[in-house]
């Protein structure tokens, strides 16, 4: 596939994801406005990420420091109003890249990270944006906070200096069952409203929804998507 035709395809696949974001908003009362797309970006060179920055969108995802890095700063030289979250399991020892180069880590899944990004913000005079990785459907393939472990450390959390909490954030269960997807999604939302009600201002975001069912997690409550290959296409090996 020629450059032209990867980009004639993003920018059709892009009108498509944000007509149906927008019809999965309306069809549960909610304005598509509220709603960010954040664009995953990995295995994707910085030319094709150009093509959905140029299409409007500055809400960009990646799973891999070492992988995001180079991208990162190829885009600020054209581009400064991007905003980076790291989206993938991060190790203690590359938590001071992630500090550097993410405007968000999404994926905080433990107190241990979070104590590291702490201890790490602390010592750079910084506050870093952090959301928690929750693994809502106990899939043993999967990292994060159990639902009762944030509620028993969210207080913990929240009293590490360094960090900002802004939400939470969870991966759908691995399976085709629309109905088992919408379940987790809706005790996602339960467990997103619960903390609000108490910590208003460290909920701002739940980030759920990817490529396959987005639109189910629009429709249960889902603030933030993060979409790869419903908008980039298959990749060419």
């Amino acid at each position: 596939m020629t450059l032209k035709e990867r980009a004639r395809l993003i920018s059709r696949n892009l009108s498509h994801v944000r007509e149906k974001i927008k019809t999965a908003a309306e069809s549960s009362g909610r304005d598509s406005d509220d709603i960010d797309l954040m664009v995953v970006t990995k295995t994707w060179p910085a030319g094709i990420i150009e093509i959905v920055v140029d299409n409007g969108i500055r809400l960009l995802g990646e799973n891999r420091i070492q992988e995001a890095l180079p991208k990162i700063e190829n885009l600020a030289k054209n581009y400064s109003d991007l905003h980076w979250h790291m989206i993938g399991h991060l190790q203690s020892n590359k938590a001071k890249h992630a500090l550097d180069a993410f405007d968000c880590i999404q994926s905080v899944d433990s107190l241990k990270i979070a104590n590291r990004i702490s201890s790490l913000a602390v010592q750079r005079e910084t506050r870093k944006d952090i959301m928690l990785e929750v693994n809502i459907s106990g899939e043993s393939s999967k990292f994060g906070f159990k639902p009762e472990e944030v509620i028993s450390n969210i207080e913990t959390l929240l009293g590490l200096p360094g960090i900002n909490l802004t939400g939470l954030m969870t991966i759908g269960p691995l399976t085709g069952d629309r109905e088992k997807i919408r379940k987790a999604f809706r005790e996602m939302k339960k467990l997103y409203n619960r903390l609000s009600i108490s910590y208003p201002n460290s909920m701002k975001n739940l980030s759920m929804g990817m490529s396959d069912d987005y639109d189910i997690a629009i429709e249960e409550g889902a603030t933030m998507v993060r979409i790869g290959r419903a908008i980039f296409g298959p990749r060419e090996i």
